[in-house]
């Protein structure tokens, strides 16, 4: 790859951005696009709502300014009950429009399990009549978003209805739903990233890319500790620091020619606002640096 920075997009939530209630310290919205912008990546996703404006034209004038552009947005959207599609569909239509009216490229969902916890601390296992409705309800949500010009990717997400490896293969194997890899919630729930794109192939085309403390991850499936806390622990780590094997994942993508983004994300929980340059942009680098390393290797 000439230019290894082209495809590299940022997250809020590796600034501690995040739409769950009471999750940290939440860092200003100028602040986040200036370091990233700093760093040399080229997009960044939308974030929580507050997190940009929400006039779609705002948002991409805004992001003109810092030299970015938006990769896509995450959508959390409950497909299993039926009874409540109709308001789901609405919302899937309403951001899909918003994001495509600021220039994004996708939009990612994540199957929410709607158990009223706001997070993702909880697990939950669908019956078979669950399971085929969401099915059903991931089609009509891509549908919904089509209508608007604008691709669905669906985010295995520890804490979701999609969460652990034997989800991750019924997806695969029931569905032809596009899918985003997010290489930390895969190893989390307790799929191989590794295995889940060699199976996925071109069907991945959005890439969230995290290394994981194995350890810890360990102890969230076992319900020792809560997704939140191992977060603040230190859960996700720069690339390069932890126990996924990017080098594996990012030379299979290529190989397959995967040409989406990929979006370095390393969640954090922050307890104040650090200095300016430190904490998440200094974490951000490291995996620049590694990521690079990979694609220019």
């Amino acid at each position: 790859m000439s230019d290894p920075l082209a495809r590299l997009a940022g997250a809020p939530i590796t600034w501690g951005v995040c739409e769950v209630p009471g999750w940290g310290w939440q860092l200003g919205s100028e602040r986040v696009l200036n370091e990233v912008s700093d760093l040399g990546l080229r997009a960044i996703e939308l974030g929580p709502r507050g997190f940009l404006p929400d006039d779609p034209g705002e948002v991409a004038r805004t992001l003109r300014r810092h030299d970015l552009r938006l990769a896509a947005g995450f959508l959390p959207a409950v497909l299993h009950r039926p009874e409540s599609r109709a308001a789901t569909l609405e919302s899937v239509a309403a951001v899909a429009e918003s994001l495509a009216g600021a220039g994004a490229d996708l939009l990612v969902l994540a199957a929410e399990l709607g158990n009223g916890a706001g997070g993702y601390d909880r697990s939950a296992e669908l019956s078979d009549r669950e399971w085929k409705a969401l099915l059903e309800g991931l089609d009509q949500a891509r549908a919904a978003a089509a209508r608007h010009k604008l691709p669905v990717a669906l985010h295995p997400h520890y804490g979701t209805a999609v969460e652990r490896r034997d989800h991750v293969e019924r997806i695969v194997g029931d569905s032809d739903v596009a899918l985003c890899v997010d290489t930390g919630h895969l190893l989390v729930g307790g799929a191989d990233p590794v295995e889940v794109v060699r199976a996925a192939g071109r069907r991945v085309t959005h890439v969230h890319l995290k290394d994981v403390d194995a350890g810890l991850a360990a102890r969230v499936r076992t319900g020792e500790i809560g997704y939140r806390e191992a977060v603040s622990l230190g859960l996700y780590r720069p690339l390069g620091d932890g126990d996924v094997d990017v080098t594996a994942v990012v030379k299979l993508l290529e190989a397959a020619g995967y040409d989406g983004w990929y979006v370095l994300e390393q969640d954090v929980v922050l307890a104040s606002e650090p200095p300016a340059g430190d904490g998440p942009a200094a974490s951000a680098a490291r995996s620049i640096h590694y990521l690079t390393g990979i694609m220019q290797g």
